[in-house]
């Protein structure tokens, strides 16, 4: 049964969310695991010239990329708060930040042609957890340059709990702000990547740094 892409307070809900993670004097950051320091870095996008993240939320990583990397960074989030927080922040780094749905800008017609291909895109936490596959892939596909590498990190699916799963925001009471994730084996986010086009794609769990916590699945794909 296909998941509703018209989620009741969706916008609300990420506005919500970024009021209580962003944090005006963060630094930038590279993380693709949740844990500080561990794991690998950039380095898995290669070396591009241009960049796209599908769900930036604060922005951290690509404020990392555009001064330290050299690389032209986009960005696309859903919540029009988060976007002015992380906008007014990065834009002086050279960090574009648009707000919008992210199956619907990439499918946007309208793109600026300078904007239109990107070396690499990626999605730590956002956009590749909480879009359907299925739709979301093909278009990151299209948006790649020749040779372009799409990346994405997220929590690995709990054993025996697979494909789209509602999520409520604020626990249990309140009004009802909920999304859609979806979780797969990592066996299963080859094969999706696969159909959608790319030529090459590996999914792989990053162990935790300390033993019995939660790892990282770690996906790359390559046009």
């Amino acid at each position: 049964m296909p998941v509703p892409r018209d989620i009741p307070a969706g916008t609300e809900l990420w506005d919500t969310y970024a009021a209580g993670v962003f944090d005006a004097a963060a630094d930038p950051s590279f993380n693709w695991t949740q844990y500080a320091g561990h794991g690998p870095g950039p380095e898995l996008l290669g070396a591009p010239g241009s960049v796209l993240e599908i769900g930036c939320g604060t922005g951290r990583a690509l404020a990392h990329l555009a001064p330290q990397q050299g690389v032209k960074a986009t960005g696309v989030a859903l919540s029009p708060r988060m976007v002015e927080l992380a906008g007014q922040r990065w834009a002086p780094l050279g960090v574009r930040i648009e707000q919008a749905e992210v199956l619907d800008w990439l499918a946007a017609g309208w793109l600026a042609a300078d904007q239109a291909h990107h070396d690499a895109v990626y999605s730590i936490v956002g956009a590749a957890w909480f879009s359907d596959a299925s739709r979301l892939f093909p278009l990151v596909r299209e948006r790649l340059s020749p040779g372009g590498k799409f990346v994405f990190s997220q929590p690995p699916a709990v054993a025996g709990s697979y494909g789209p799963q509602g999520v409520y925001k604020g626990g249990f009471a309140g009004r009802a702000m909920f999304t859609y994730r979806y979780s797969c084996k990592p066996a299963v986010w080859e094969r999706h990547l696969l159909r959608a086009g790319f030529t090459e794609a590996k999914a792989t769990i990053v162990d935790a740094p300390k033993s019995g916590c939660i790892g990282t699945l770690l996906v790359s794909a390559r046009t």
